[in-house]
């Protein structure tokens, strides 16, 4: 099957699941599509452990939007089956620089469908039967169309012969549909990866390839590789007594100043953006001084020593963080936000440890780039999969904290146990309970191809 078949294929069954619908199963069900089309036209490319993980993730994340039809699980379905195709078109690119490619082709695709030469093949009608159909078919069709348009604003009694029937079309939908289906198909199938790419991707591998030029690079031209490494060992080594000086009184206010209950959410908020600005400028000051010679020099064992210290050092701020989100979590219970804290923390650890890893195997900066991509994705797909909503409203029921009506209103598939709740103490979530009732109905009422399967399987109404 050719590009351009798939194409129109792909842009055919587009139509069939989203005119006249909104935005549910039927989404899942175009992802399994591509996701089938990929892994069938090229099956001799899905030879790596990534290719098979990508085609479970996606696969997963497609019955996961098919359940909740929500943003995170969105997300998850989308970069599943774009990390998929990019990996069996381009496996030699490294995945990060798909996020540019995926911007350059939503603006490009506008212009590159006109460009026919590039993804319409050219071909010359030898079939008497097609040369019969052209001429005695289409062209008088499209002239008996051209008129008839242009003899219908002269005579109404001409017009009515034609026009007084009705179909039942939404004219202006179909057609935008066939148009963004046909992008969304076009951009996908006929994605344009720019040279820049390829001659830019070298610079990404995790590996120097350069080592002899590399070792006797210096940063500052004014300073030669001795005081350059001198220097580098006086800031981390100044840094280190900062840091161990601040984690200190950071534990101090945390575990031994006495603390109003008040003040806590906005202590808590302070002490966590102390840190994430704290590991962000740690791994920068890493990425800075471990960019080229030092991971080669020879002289440099004490500035690696004193990165590794500077990096622990950073990990031990992250517990000490994680430990005062805990503390709020115990006082007022989970949240969205205090399970994104948990995350980015967690995530930041990771980062640290990859960092840690750069140094001791002597990998480049893009090195820690190329494996967080994956740990960020990883994320997105626990976000989808996982029922946050309906583990913060039992735990919170659970320990009696953060169950105010409105708020168990305003989380997302936690419906049995928020309805159990409200009933058994007789409590309003006011506006946001009737919002959120009126949205599972919607659901419920929707046709198949528009449903998010979870609210099928609550009551229609709350007892």
């Amino acid at each position: 099957m050719k590009k351009h078949q798939i194409i129109f294929a792909c842009t055919a069954v587009f139509i069939l699941l989203f005119y006249n619908e909104s935005v549910g199963i039927n989404i899942s069900i175009f992802g399994v599509l591509l996701k089938l089309l990929i892994s069938y036209f090229f099956q001799e490319k899905l030879v790596d452990r990534s290719h098979l993980v990508l085609v479970m993730t996606s696969i997963l994340s497609c019955f996961a939007f098919a359940w909740y039809g929500d943003a995170a699980s969105f997300f998850a379905l989308a970069l599943s089956i774009l990390f998929l195709q990019f990996k069996t078109q381009d496996d030699e690119l490294k995945i990060i620089q798909i996020f540019p490619l995926i911007i350059l082709n939503g603006m490009t695709s506008l212009g590159r469908i006109f460009i026919f030469k590039q993804w319409l093949p050219e071909r010359k009608i030898h079939n008497d039967f097609a040369k019969k159909l052209v001429a005695f078919v289409v062209i008088p069709i499209i002239f008996l169309g051209l008129f008839f348009i242009v003899y219908s604003f002269g005579s109404d009694h001409f017009s009515s012969l034609f026009t007084d029937y009705e179909l039942d079309i939404n004219l202006p939908q179909l057609i935008a549909m066939c148009i963004l289906g046909f992008y969304i198909s076009f951009s996908f199938w006929n994605y344009w990866v720019p040279d820049a790419c390829y001659e830019f991707n070298p610079k990404l591998n995790n590996d120097f390839t350069n080592v002899s030029e590399v070792t006797n690079q210096n940063t500052f031209s004014f300073l030669d590789l001795d005081f350059e490494r001198k220097s580098g060992e006086i800031t981390l080594f100044f840094l280190n007594i900062m840091l161990l000086v601040f984690i200190g009184t950071y534990n101090y206010e945390q575990f031994f100043e006495a603390v109003e209950k008040t003040n806590l959410s906005a202590d808590t908020h302070e002490r966590v953006n102390a840190v994430i600005f704290s590991i962000l400028m740690a791994v920068g000051v890493i990425l800075f001084y471990f960019k080229g010679g030092f991971n080669f020099d020879k002289k440099a064992k004490t500035l690696k020593n004193l990165a590794k210290i500077w990096l622990v050092l950073n990990a031990v701020l992250i517990v000490s963080a994680m430990i005062k989100n805990t503390e709020y979590v115990s006082f007022y219970g989970l949240t969205y936000k205090r399970l994104g804290v948990y995350a980015f923390l967690i995530l930041a650890i990771i980062g640290l440890v990859v960092s840690f890893q750069k140094i001791r195997k002597q990998k480049t900066n893009a090195y820690l780039f190329n494996q967080m991509v994956w740990y960020f994705y990883g994320t997105i797909l626990l976000c989808s999969y996982i029922n946050w909503g309906s583990l913060i409203t039992n735990y919170n029921i659970s320990v009696n904290k953060g169950v105010e009506p409105v708020f168990l209103s305003g989380l997302n598939f936690n419906d049995d146990a928020r309805r159990e709740y409200l009933q058994k103490n007789n409590l309003d979530g006011q506006y946001t309970e009737a919002v959120r009732e009126e949205l599972i109905l919607n659901y419920q009422n929707a046709n198949f191809l528009s449903k998010a399967l979870y609210y099928e399987f609550l009551d229609k109404e709350k007892k």
